[in-house]
């Protein structure tokens, strides 16, 4: 432990707000001058502009003249822009196990880099190297291989599509699948439960159908932090009548309270609730409580007839009876005690659910970093399909992914295991034979360096 204090204060009461725009008005003016920030802020998420790394939150058609970002956006920008380098004078003070001790924000402030580094065997310290040298480096020591599938080429969800598609291309020329990206750790398990049940990796929903929906089930995020502009969004559909359900063991803040830093009530009043219920469920008991809502709106569908869209069930859907059959050998009460609450907030939420049928379910990586994340994101994907919520307007999936272009990688052909289609694709245009066999993802990835 250090031997400095530690600090306890109160937990904020509110999300964004004056707070969120001083900070980020001191963050880039540290950054860098009032007329570069001006530049690019200014061109920051508009149809003519610039894309934001911060998160991969959609921008809405009509932009906003006071600023389409967040203070998130401000960070990730700063560090983009900033004026400060990180050269060979840095590298030649701080030697690698030094700068191994130091935090990544510690690291990220220091500046952006001017030129390749390279630490070479038996060097305390990285080394400058020209572009050059650098390519020369990586060919020979790919070329060296015994085989290309020694070699990993990861990829983050940051990079742009035209950057994704040229870097498989070159990474199945030199003979290989071997492309674990980003997605393996947070929403692989989005696109294969998606995949499995309705077709589409990827969510159904546009920003637009958040204006028209009447339910927003929220699971395991917290935009406040990670997507802050969600919450404008879900501050629209609120005043357009939506319910608002947020499914978190943790009370995120963004999520109780927002405070618009674009409105005068954000600014200067109290913010505005966003969270019409709030359910603390049991961590990883999301599976208990969606099969507890279903079997509860099956109930009613008995009783009243006019809870489940039937139609939809009966022309657009398979394996209804089995998941009947699987409700049916739960007892109610044992699934709400498995979700650590209480019979009356799961009760306001069925009322809701059935007396709707234009649901939007929004997850983030609570759901998908578990042992069982596709069976979280099937089970939501069964509720929607019991209400018909899916392909209609103000209904549908959305996964909220954390990096800008996650799902612009994949569709670029960042992916271990590509489709046949794909590779004949490629094969045809480019004229070589690209490889078959899967690559590694991360996981794979790292239990093969393992074992050398």
């Amino acid at each position: 432990m250090s031997n400095q204090e530690i600090n306890i204060q109160k937990p904020s009461q509110s999300a964004a707000g004056t707070k969120a725009v001083l900070k980020a008005t001191k963050i880039a003016f540290n950054a860098t001058s009032f007329s570069k920030n001006l530049k690019v802020f200014t061109k920051l998420n508009q149809s003519k502009g610039i894309d934001c790394p911060g998160c991969a939150w959609p921008d809405p058609k009509k932009r906003s003249k006071l600023g389409e970002f967040c203070e998130n956006g401000v960070k990730a920008i700063a560090e983009e822009i900033m004026d400060q380098s990180a050269g060979v004078n840095f590298f030649s003070r701080h030697s690698v196990s030094e700068l191994n001790s130091k935090s990544d924000y510690w690291l990220g402030q220091q500046g952006r880099l001017t030129l390749p580094m390279i630490i070479r065997e038996g060097d305390t310290h990285y080394q400058p190297i020209s572009w050059s040298e650098a390519f020369e480096v990586i060919g020979n020591k790919l070329q060296s291989l015994d085989n290309p599938d020694e070699a990993v080429f990861y990829t983050s969800g940051r990079t742009s599509n035209e950057a994704a598609f040229l870097y498989q291309l070159f990474v199945r020329m030199f003979g290989t699948n071997n492309l674990p990206d980003c997605s393996n750790m947070c929403h692989e398990s989005s696109g294969v439960a998606l995949n499995k049940t309705l077709g589409i990796g990827k969510g159904s929903v546009t920003l637009e159908d958040f204006q028209h929906a009447e339910v927003i089930l929220i699971f395991g995020q917290n935009p406040g932090t990670n997507h802050p502009r969600m919450l404008t969004s879900l501050e629209k559909a609120k005043k357009n009548g939506a319910k608002i359900i947020t499914i978190n063991p943790l009370k995120e803040i963004g999520l109780v309270n927002f405070k618009n830093p674009q409105t005068v009530k954000g600014l200067a009043g109290a913010g505005q609730s966003i969270s019409d219920l709030y359910l603390q469920v049991r961590i990883n008991e999301d599976v208990a409580l969606i099969k507890a809502i279903m079997k509860e709106l099956l109930r009613l569908e008995q009783e009243r007839g006019d809870v489940l869209d039937q139609e939809f069930i009966d022309s657009k859907t398979d394996g209804y009876e089995s998941l009947v059959s699987d409700l049916e050998k739960y007892e109610l009460q044992d699934l709400i005690n498995r979700t650590g609450l209480e019979k009356d907030d799961i009760s306001t939420l069925i009322k809701w659910l059935a007396e709707s049928d234009k649901i939007i379910a929004c997850w983030a990586m609570g759901l998908t970093q578990h042992v069982n994340a596709v069976d979280n994101i099937q089970e939501v994907v069964n509720l929607l399909l019991m209400k018909g919520s899916i392909g209609k307007q103000g209904a549908g999936t959305c996964p909220v992914r954390g990096h800008s272009n996650v799902q612009g990688d994949r569709t670029m052909g960042i992916w271990e295991r590509p489709t046949k289609a794909w590779m004949d694709k490629l094969a045809g245009v480019f004229d070589f034979k690209p490889p078959m066999s899967p690559g590694y993802n991360v996981v794979e990835t790292i239990q093969a360096m393992l074992e050398n």
